[in-house]
C-alpha cells in the first residue's frame, strides 16, 4: 500500500474501521449463548463488559497518547518490561487476534454453506480469505470504500433485529431474569467482552492516520461509546423480544433462526439479515487484516535478528507480505481448530494478556499517579485480570476433562 500523505485516513475513517472492526460476529455469535446460559440478566452482563472495557480503553488511550510512536502493544510493553517481553507480548496479541479471525471465516463459511450447499464450508472459507486477501492487497482507497460499505451490512441486522424484537416486547420474557444466579452473571462476561475486542486495532493505524497523537485516543473513545449504545439496545430488545426458551432449547440456534421461530412468514426477510451478518463478519476479518498487517510490520522490523534486518534491506518486509502472512495464520486457524467451545476463552487469554501488558506502562510513569490517571489504569488492569482468571479458569477445566 502506498503511504503517501494522500491516503493516510482521517478520524471519521478510523472510527468507521474501529466500529467494523468492534460490530460483527461478535455481538451475533455471544448473544445466543447469553440468552441459554444466562438469560435476560445477559444484559447486566452485557453492561458490565461495557464498564470493563470502558476503562481499559480509557488507560489504553491514554498509552497511545503517551507513546504514540508506531508498534502500539509492543511499545507500549516495551516501556517496562524491556524488547523481548514486548515482542512475546506482541505476538501473542497476533496469533490470538488472528486466530480468532479464522474462527470468525469459519462461522461466516458455514453460513454461506447453509446458503449455497452445493461448496462445502471449508471452500467458502478459502473463497472468503482469498476475497479479503485481494482487498486489502487493492490498496488503502478501496479499503476506505469498502469500510463505508460495509458499515451498512454491519448494522443492517442490528437494525432489522432490533426492530422486529421491539415489535414482539413482552415482559414476561424476562422472568426468570436470573436462572443461572449471580455468579452466571459475572462468569458471562468472558463471552460479553469478545463483543468489544479489536478497539486496540485503531492504535495499530498511527502510521497511516492523520495527527495521530490526538486522533488515536479520540478515536478510541469515540467508537466504543458508539458500540456500547448499539450493543446495549440490541441485547435489550432481544432479551425482551425473543421467549428464552427459543434459546435453552437450542443454545446453538442464530439469531435469524431464533426470529423465524416467530416471524416464521418472514422467510426472505429474516435471510436478508443471515445474509448481512455474513458481511458483518467479513467486514470485521477485513478491517482486522488491514490494521493486523500494519501492526505485524511495525513488530516485525522491530526483532533485533541479522535475518529480519536482510529482509527489511531487501525490502521483503512490507505491506503487501504482512497481509499474505495474516492471511495464511488465518487460512491455518481455520482449517486446523476444530473445537469452537473454547473460542471464547482462547481470544480472551491472548488478548487480555497483551491489554494488561500494554497498560501496565502506565503504572511506571509519576505523573500518572500525581494525575490520578493511574486509578482508572488500575481499575482497567483489575477488570482485565478477572475476565482473564475466568477464562482462564474455563479454559483449565475443558483441558481436565
Amino acid at each position: 500500500m502506498s503511504q503517501s500523505i494522500s491516503e493516510k485516513i482521517d478520524l471519521k475513517t478510523a472510527i468507521i474501521i474501529g466500529i467494523n472492526t468492534i460490530v460483527g460476529a461478535g455481538i451475533f455469535s455471544t448473544t445466543s449463548l447469553l440468552g441459554s446460559k444466562i438469560g435476560p440478566a445477559g444484559i447486566i452482563t452485557f453492561l458490565l463488559a461495557c464498564i470493563a472495557v470502558w476503562f481499559i480503553a480509557q488507560s489504553f488511550a491514554r498509552v497511545a497518547y503517551l507513546y504514540p510512536q508506531e508498534g502500539s502493544i509492543y511499545n507500549y510493553t516495551k516501556q517496562w518490561a524491556g524488547h523481548t517481553f514486548a515482542i512475546f507480548t506482541a505476538f501473542s496479541y497476533v496469533i490470538g487476534t488472528l486466530t480468532a479471525m479464522g474462527l470468525l471465516v469459519k462461522i461466516a463459511s458455514q453460513y454461506l454453506h447453509d446458503i449455497i450447499p452445493a461448496l462445502s464450508a471449508n471452500i467458502w472459507s478459502l473463497i472468503a480469505i482469498i476475497t479479503l486477501f485481494m482487498l486489502n492487497i487493492a490498496g488503502a482507497k478501496l479499503s476506505k470504500i469498502g469500510q463505508y460499505i460495509l458499515i451498512f451490512a454491519t448494522m443492517y441486522p442490528l437494525v432489522i433485529t432490533t426492530i422486529l424484537c421491539t415489535l414482539n416486547i413482552n415482559l414476561a420474557n424476562l422472568t426468570p431474569f436470573m436462572p443461572g444466579g449471580l455468579l452466571s452473571v459475572i462468569s458471562g462476561t468472558k463471552v460479553a467482552i469478545f463483543g468489544f475486542f479489536g478497539f486496540e486495532g485503531i492504535a495499530s493505524l498511527f502510521r497511516i492516520m492523520h495527527n495521530p497523537q490526538e486522533s488515536v485516543p479520540k478515536a478510541l473513545r469515540i467508537t466504543l461509546i458508539c458500540v456500547s449504545i448499539i450493543y446495549l439496545i440490541f441485547i435489550g430488545s432481544i432479551l425482551l423480544g425473543i421467549p428464552q426458551e427459543i434459546f435453552t432449547h437450542n443454545p446453538n440456534i442464530s439469531i435469524p433462526q431464533a426470529l423465524l421461530v416467530i416471524y416464521h412468514h418472514h422467510t426472505y426477510l429474516i435471510q436478508s439479515i443471515g445474509i448481512s451478518i455474513i458481511f458483518s463478519i467479513l467486514a470485521t476479518v477485513h478491517a482486522v487484516i488491514w490494521t493486523g498487517s500494519e501492526f505485524l510490520l511495525s513488530i516485525t522490523k522491530s526483532i533485533q535478528n541479522k535475518t529480519i534486518k536482510n529482509l527489511s534491506t531487501k525490502n521483503y518486509l512490507n505491506q503487501r507480505n504482512m497481509v499474505i502472512a495474516s492471511c495464511i495464520i488465518i487460512t491455518l486457524a481455520c482449517i486446523s481448530i476444530k473445537n469452537l467451545s473454547l473460542f471464547f476463552s482462547l481470544a480472551d487469554i491472548f488478548l487480555l494478556f497483551a491489554y494488561i501488558c500494554s497498560i501496565s506502562a502506565l503504572l511506571f510513569i509519576k505523573e500518572e499517579w500525581k494525575s490520578g490517571q493511574n486509578y482508572v489504569t488500575l481499575i482497567g488492569l483489575i477488570c482485565a485480570t478477572i475476565i482473564f482468571s475466568i477464562a482462564l479458569k474455563t479454559l483449565l477445566v475443558h483441558a481436565l476433562l
